[in-house]
């Protein structure tokens, strides 16, 4: 079974529990494993709001948190609405840290028998990258990055995941200079027009994040889209065709460039069908 390790900002928007949702389905569907959760962004209510979402999605996994993520302005009323709406089991003070986190998921598990699926900022990620130890564990254990980040239809694009502050645009640039495993990007021209989320039942927690949020009628598919993509594996059987080549990104601005290279270690997705088949097809998931 293919295991995944989920690095998530868990912040101001809410198609990362959209993505969550997905994923846990998955994982009690058996399709995959996973085995973990690091919110990259540090909020009042990160763990407990999340502690209590997966729970109540059926699944409990080890949390994760990067403690120096407060960098990133917002108050999420769907965060305070989770933590207040069932009794959390666990707190931001009793979280490990990120890269604790990932060391002790990844000493834990088979070489190249690790999937990451980052939908967030990539500070936590490239912290590890810093300590040469560390990176060759990543190159012993993970074996694919899937990455909701960039704008990949221009060159010279800006997206927020890479480009939100100096702390994200260093850390975008560290990744994609130096991340050993294969990666696949998804960006933000593919899921902004595509919304899912919609027509969940009442009483439906992931409803209530939502309508929090201001979506009751569904939110753009950055994040579910990413997941969908990882859990089906084959891009073309996902509705993508794929470019491949040499990604990097400015430090100082954040934008994001690629270079083609059709033996290059990274690539880009494109979208094949339309709209309603990417969103039909994670709504499809979003209720057991």
């Amino acid at each position: 079974m293919r295991k995944f390790i989920l690095d998530t900002d868990w912040w101001t928007d809410c198609d990362d529990a959209v993505a969550i949702r997905l994923l846990c389905n998955a994982h009690l569907k058996k399709e995959i494993e996973l085995l973990g959760i690091n919110i990259n962004a540090c909020m009042a209510y990160s763990i407990p709001s999340l502690d209590v979402f997966t729970r109540d999605c059926g699944v409990e996994l080890p949390l994760g948190l990067d403690h120096q993520a407060v960098d990133f302005e917002g108050s999420p009323s769907y965060q305070e609405h989770l933590a207040r709406s069932r009794q959390p089991l666990r707190y931001n003070e009793n979280a490990p840290g990120s890269v604790d986190f990932y060391l002790s998921l990844l000493n834990n598990a088979d070489d190249n028998s690790i999937e990451i699926l980052s939908i967030g900022f990539t500070q936590a990620l490239a912290a590890l990258l810093n300590n040469t130890v560390h990176k060759e564990l990543i190159r012993q254990k993970i074996r694919h990055l899937w990455i909701m980040a960039g704008k990949w239809d221009e060159n010279g694009g800006q997206e927020y995941n890479f480009c939100l502050n100096e702390l994200t645009r260093r850390s975008a640039a560290v990744l994609c200079e130096n991340w050993p495993s294969p990666v696949t990007f998804l960006g933000w021209e593919v899921g902004h027009s595509v919304l899912s989320g919609r027509n969940l039942p009442d009483g439906d927690l992931l409803k209530q994040v939502m309508n929090d949020h201001g979506s009751p009628k569904g939110r753009s598919s950055w994040d579910p889209m990413l997941a969908l993509l990882a859990v089906t594996e084959n891009p073309g059987r996902a509705g993508y065709r794929c470019v491949y080549g040499k990604a990097s990104v400015d430090p100082q601005e954040g934008r994001n460039f690629f270079v083609p290279d059709p033996c290059g270690p990274h690539r880009y997705v494109v979208k094949e069908q339309q709209d309603s088949f990417y969103a039909d097809a994670i709504d499809s998931r979003l209720v057991l």
